[in-house]
C-alpha cells in the first residue's frame, strides 16, 4: 500500500468514503467532512464516528486527509463572511478531532482588494483565534499553494511562510503543494532542473519538513497563467515529466499524494491516473 490516492465522495455518509477509496486502489484519500456547498455541517455522532473509524480500518488506508469547504475565506475583512468562515473552520477542526483526521488542507484566503499584506495579517489573526477556540483539534493545518487567481493568496511560497511565521502557533502549520497551482503560479517542475530548483526554493523559504501533502494535477493552462484549471495527469500543459520526478523522489515516498483531477461520470479517471502515476515509479526520466 503506497501513499497515492484521490479525493472521495461522502455521498450517503462519510463512512462510505474509505471503502470507495479502497475500491479505487487508493492508499490514502482526501474528503470533505460536510457538504462543501453549505456553510454549516452536522457534527458526527458517536455512532457516526465509530462507523467511520471502523470503515477506515477495514479499508486499510494509510491516511485520510480533510479539505475545508471552499466558501471559507479567512482573508476577508471583518463582517459576515469572516464570521461565517471562522465558525465553519472551527466546526471543521471539531469534526476532524472527533473523526481522528489529523490534517486539514485549506486555501489560505483572498484579500478581496485589501492588499496581500492585509490579507495575510487577517489570516494569521484568524488562525490564532481558531487554535485557541478549538484546542481539541491537535492536528495540522495544511496551507495549500494556490494558482494566484483573482486576489487569492498563497501563490508564492513567501505568502505561506508569512502566515506560519506570523502566527503564535507556527508548529501547527504544514503545507499541501498542488502541482497545477504552482505551475500556474510560475513554478516550473516539468524539467529535472526546474523540479530540483523549485523544491530547493521551497526548502529555503519554508522547509521540506513542512511539506505534508501533495495534490497531483496537470494544468489546462500554461506556466505562470495564474488560472486554476485542473487537468488529467499528462493531458495538460505540464505533461508527465514533472510527475515522474516527484514519484521517484525518495524525500516524498511517505507523503500523501492525492489526485484532484476532473472526475468522469463513473470516476474511472481516478483509476487511470493512479495507474499512470504508479507506472512512473522507476520509469526513466526524460532528458531536460
Amino acid at each position: 500500500m503506497d501513499y497515492l490516492g484521490a479525493h472521495m465522495s461522502i455521498s450517503g455518509g462519510i463512512h462510505n468514503a474509505p471503502g470507495r477509496g479502497a475500491a479505487a486502489g487508493c492508499g490514502v484519500i482526501q474528503l470533505f467532512t460536510q457538504n462543501s456547498n453549505q456553510w454549516r455541517g452536522k457534527m458526527p455522532t458517536d455512532s457516526d464516528v465509530a462507523l467511520f473509524r471502523e470503515r477506515w480500518l477495514e479499508a486499510g488506508l494509510r491516511e485520510i486527509v480533510s479539505h475545508d469547504i471552499y466558501l471559507v475565506n479567512l482573508g476577508a475583512a471583518p463582517g459576515e463572511v469572516r464570521e461565517k468562515s471562522l465558525a465553519a473552520f472551527r466546526e471543521e477542526m471539531e469534526r476532524c478531532s472527533r473523526l481522528g483526521i489529523a490534517k486539514i488542507v485549506m486555501h489560505p484566503g483572498s484579500h478581496l482588494g485589501a492588499g496581500e499584506e492585509t490579507g495575510i495579517s487577517r489570516i494569521v489573526e484568524a488562525f490564532d483565534l481558531l487554535f485557541t477556540a478549538a484546542p481539541e483539534y491537535e492536528g495540522k493545518i495544511l496551507l495549500e499553494t494556490t494558482a494566484g487567481q483573482g486576489t487569492n493568496l498563497g501563490y508564492r511560497f513567501e505568502h505561506l511562510k508569512a502566515i506560519i511565521d506570523g502566527s503564535a502557533f507556527p508548529d501547527r502549520f504544514a503545507v499541501c503543494l498542488d502541482t497545477c497551482h504552482i505551475f500556474a503560479a510560475g513554478y516550473d517542475i516539468t524539467t529535472e532542473e526546474g523540479y530540483q530548483g523549485v523544491f530547493a526554493e521551497f526548502d529555503r523559504i519554508i522547509g521540506l519538513d513542512r511539506l505534508h501533502c501533495f495534490h497531483l494535477n496537470d494544468s489546462k493552462k500554461g506556466l505562470g497563467c495564474r488560472v486554476d484549471r485542473h487537468e488529467q495527469i499528462g493531458q495538460g500543459s505540464m505533461g508527465l515529466s514533472g510527475f515522474r520526478s516527484l514519484m521517484n523522489d525518495p524525500r516524498f515516498t511517505a507523503i500523501p499524494k492525492i489526485l484532484e483531477t476532473p472526475k468522469g461520470d463513473d470516476d474511472e479517471m481516478d483509476a487511470i491516473n493512479l495507474k499512470l502515476l504508479r507506472a512512473a515509479v522507476n520509469a526513466p526520466l526524460q532528458p531536460s
